[in-house]
């Protein structure tokens, strides 16, 4: 796999030299030449960024070079890969190529040498084995876990879903102290109405339970509204995103936890909002009510 990085090293500068690639596609005249004067030619595969921005399709040949200058080597386009979905490579714009082994140290000019490998084993229980066994097998290996790895990767993702978090907890704040005002201008509107009804003999209680049913109905179609404009616009990011960093990943999701948390929290929130407007207006005299 070769992909076109900014060297950060002499170590790594031949192999990043070996990857400015130099692609041009060949007639079919020079095809049909090269084919009977050469041995067959080898196959690559090229990822999807590569071939949308160089307009190259399977069956296309090109010319794989290490550097600008020099004539590289014939290959055929045998696939195109996408891409995974990974977080920490998403701001990348870089290509990928993959070749067979031996091209790719002719290409990079390393032999039988590599920055990184990774190593899989059978069972959970000789990872601490192994990585014991390749950090004491020579002078400057480092095996790491794949899960530390990750962790070292994503912690700046950590601190943008801690940002995340404490504006939804922010919001939820505001939310409930918002909503709480809506209902009591709500509920004082409708003061005459309720001292007409404490008036012809309905009780406190029913008045009450009146303004929580209705509350309630509120805090479930709020709910619904909520739940469709979310994921409309979790949809709206994930297309205009995917689209920028041509990337399968997912940057909104709308999971039945998140709808399952706003729901109980809207309802909580209204239900809790209507029935304290609702004790306040009640506990007025009737006929205070109708001189207000």
């Amino acid at each position: 796999m070769l992909r076109l990085l900014k060297p950060r090293s002499s170590a790594t500068a031949a192999f990043v030299a070996a990857t400015a690639l130099v692609v041009s596609i060949a007639s079919p005249g020079e095809v049909r030449a090269q084919r009977a004067s050469a041995p067959p030619i080898r196959t690559i595969a090229i990822d999807e960024r590569l071939a949308s921005d160089l307009r190259i399709g399977v069956g296309d040949t090109v010319s794989l070079a290490g550097t600008p200058d020099s004539a590289g080597d014939r290959v055929i386009v045998a696939a195109i890969t996408r891409r995974g979905a990974d977080p920490s490579e998403v701001a990348r714009s870089e290509y990928r190529i993959r070749t067979h082994l031996d091209q790719l140290e002719s290409l990079t000019g390393y032999g039988d040498r590599v920055d990184r490998f990774a190593v899989a084993t059978r069972r959970a229980s000789e990872v601490d084995s192994v990585q014991r066994a390749i950090n004491d097998a020579a002078f400057g290996f480092h095996a790491y876990r794949s899960r530390d790895i990750a962790v070292e990767t994503s912690r700046t993702f950590q601190v943008v879903s801690r940002f995340h978090r404490a504006i939804g907890i922010i919001t939820i704040v505001a939310s409930s102290i918002f909503l709480l005002c809506i209902m009591l201008l709500k509920v004082e509107e409708r003061r005459r109405e309720v001292a007409a009804l404490r008036l012809i003999g309905i009780s406190r209680a029913s008045v009450i339970r009146s303004v929580v049913i209705e509350a309630a109905l509120v805090a479930i179609l709020g709910s619904v509204l909520g739940t469709g404009l979310g994921w409309l616009t979790s949809a709206i990011v994930n297309v205009h995103y995917q689209g920028v960093y041509r990337t399968p990943l997912r940057f909104s999701i709308v999971t039945p936890d998140t709808i399952l948390l706003a729901v109980t929290l809207s309802l909580v929130l209204g239900i809790g909002a209507g029935l304290l407007a609702a004790r306040r207006l009640v506990r007025t005299p009737p006929l205070e009510l109708f001189g207000r």
